[in-house]
């Protein structure tokens, strides 16, 4: 399966992501905040430096629920803030 390049936008969003998650982390280790989402920590690692811009959601969503971080933040930070369109 061929990959459809990312775009300058994604790239820097998903390295916003990995800023946004190693500051969430503190001084946690990478192994144990890994271990709590169920994740490995060089995934973990690949996020935070950027090397993984578009992680799986269900990635994301582990790693926000080990950080205690809501998903509503994360968008908020990531994309600003979300606004259904009127009906």
């Amino acid at each position: 399966m061929v990959r459809t390049p990312l775009t300058p936008e994604e790239r820097e969003r998903g390295e916003r992501l990995g800023r946004l998650l190693r500051a969430a982390r503190g001084e946690r280790s990478m192994t144990e905040v890994a271990a709590v989402a169920g994740v490995s920590a060089e995934t973990l690692r690949k996020i935070e430096t950027g090397r993984a811009p578009t992680p799986a959601f269900f990635t994301v969503a582990a790693l926000t629920g080990a950080l205690g971080l809501s998903m509503d933040e994360l968008v908020d930070e990531l994309v600003g803030r979300y606004e259904p369109a009127a009906a």
